[in-house]
């Protein structure tokens, strides 16, 4: 897939006492961070490839996991000024503001995905080099009132 990838999982959260319920995290503490990435001129596609093939993977195991809630990820429809671009935005939202930070979520699952540790590092490496910047930012899902 090229280009445009959409994954919603809603979240079930059901409870047969108020004691697991203490335990669950609800919606309110859910933690969203938007990742915004800006690429040399020309190799979008090619960067949102390497992102599908070697993070994001990475990102499902966590999801499966119960850490991530939900991970989307899109491009824009139409171009910008060079100031404003941005090629590719993924928005996460993780189960708790803790693992939303922790830097080494996914980390269990790099040998695991990809025995090939080399090619797996060079991949990265490219990909990371096409890259010209990227920004996050934190989001918050409140109703206008």
């Amino acid at each position: 897939m090229k280009f445009l990838l959409f994954l919603y999982i809603p979240l079930l959260l059901i409870s047969t006492s108020s004691l697991s319920q203490q335990n669950t995290p609800s919606s309110k503490d859910y933690f969203t961070i938007e990742g915004y990435y800006k690429v040399k001129w020309g190799h979008a596609d090619e960067f949102i490839g390497l992102w599908k093939a070697n993070h994001y993977p990475l990102l499902k195991k966590a999801m499966e996991k119960g850490d991530i809630i939900s991970i989307t990820a899109s491009k824009p429809r139409y171009h910008s000024s060079e100031e404003t671009r941005w090629d590719f935005r993924v928005t996460i939202v993780f189960k708790t503001v803790a693992l939303a930070f922790d830097e080494n979520l996914t980390e269990p699952y790099k040998k695991e995905l990809y025995p090939d540790q080399e090619s797996y590092k060079k991949a990265e490496q490219y990909r990371f080099e096409i890259l010209l910047a990227h920004w996050d930012i934190e989001t918050t899902s409140e109703a206008l009132q």
